[in-house]
């Protein structure tokens, strides 16, 4: 059995999706690239294009950077066949403790000891979190949606309980709060940290038994556990994966905002949802690549710049985000001869 598994997974190395797969889904970002260079405003000093200026295209990544994390757990969470609703609320709950812990924890030792400790915390609460939804999954049987959406209620109001309905203001004078905000909401910061991620969990996906075993349970269940596949242990891991995830994009989050925000996140799921199904990745589970996703991330990331630029008003934007997602969705249904 291992010796199967072994071999299976040699073969897609490369991800489900394959090469061709791959430059199709460049080619897409490619198209989309050339079209907001087309319809690019000019600077009037030097008549260059905005679009292409480094400080636009840089601002495009970090941008992108907090949604993009998230999605990165999102693809894993759906390779399972399952969806996770509650990433929104949850990165208002990682933002908001986050925030009040620097608030209100008396400082012991430098600053960067203690920082470090608060985001640890953070993190461990946002994938114990995870962790929980998943069990819950996995040994009640109930639907990911179900369990996922009962997190997205419940976790916005845990974050509004833990404020008292109010906002944790951070990052203003020169106490702790200040260098935590200064040292993580830094473009450079934010940009490797998505990155490092992407590169981290990609190997994780295409090239270790967790990433086989994650598109074998969104593949086949029942044949996953009729094989000997620790299914349980592969959910709630996963979800766990996710969680961690979240919290990290909190954390940065916090850091941007100069605050920690129970109603923040709101609608952050769909966009996680949308850059995963954009960037190619099966509904129904087990196809799909992390490449794929940061392609859909940087697809929605583009779009959304173009259309500021542009000074498109934000109803006509999420209009044609829709139509996106659906021709996304579309082109990537299996061809039946009628």
């Amino acid at each position: 059995m291992a010796t199967a598994l072994m071999a299976k997974f040699r073969r897609t190395r490369i991800g489900s999706s394959g090469a061709f797969e791959s430059l199709r889904q460049l080619a897409g970002l490619a198209l989309i690239f050339l079209i907001a260079i087309v319809l690019s405003p000019r600077a009037h000093d030097n008549n260059s294009i905005i679009f292409l200026s480094e400080a636009n295209l840089t601002d495009i990544v970090r941008q992108v950077s907090e949604n993009g994390i998230i999605a990165i757990g999102m693809t894993f969470v759906i390779l399972t066949g399952g969806i996770d609703l509650s990433v929104g609320s949850m990165l208002a709950l990682a933002s908001t403790f986050a925030a009040k812990l620097l608030m209100q924890w008396p400082t012991q030792g430098n600053w960067a000891s203690h920082i470090t400790v608060i985001i640890a915390i953070t993190l461990v609460l946002a994938a114990s979190i995870g962790a929980l939804m998943g069990f819950a999954i996995s040994k009640l049987k109930v639907q990911p949606f179900i369990i996922t959406l009962a997190g997205m209620i419940g976790l916005r109001g845990l974050a509004r309980f833990l404020t008292d309905n109010a906002n944790v203001d951070i990052g203003f004078g020169k106490d702790i709060t200040a260098a935590f905000c200064n040292a993580i909401s830094q473009k450079g910061v934010v940009m490797l940290t998505f990155a490092l991620l992407a590169v981290v969990f990609y190997i994780i996906l295409s090239r270790t038994v967790f990433g086989l075993q994650v598109r074998s349970v969104g593949d086949n269940p029942t044949a996953s556990r009729y094989a000997g596949l620790p299914v349980t242990r592969t959910l709630i891991f996963t979800y766990a994966l996710c969680g961690f995830l979240v919290g990290i994009a909190g954390v940065i989050h916090a850091a941007q905002n100069h605050q920690g925000n129970p109603n923040d996140g709101v609608g952050y799921e769909l966009d996680a949802i949308a850059a995963v199904v954009i960037g190619g990745t099966n509904m129904s589970g087990g196809k799909g690549s992390i490449f794929g996703t940061i392609v859909g991330v940087f697809i929605l990331g583009v779009i959304t710049n173009m259309f500021r630029l542009k000074g498109v008003d934000i109803n006509v934007e999420m209009m044609c985000k829709s139509v996106i997602i659906v021709v996304a969705v579309w082109l990537q249904m299996p061809r039946t001869k009628s």
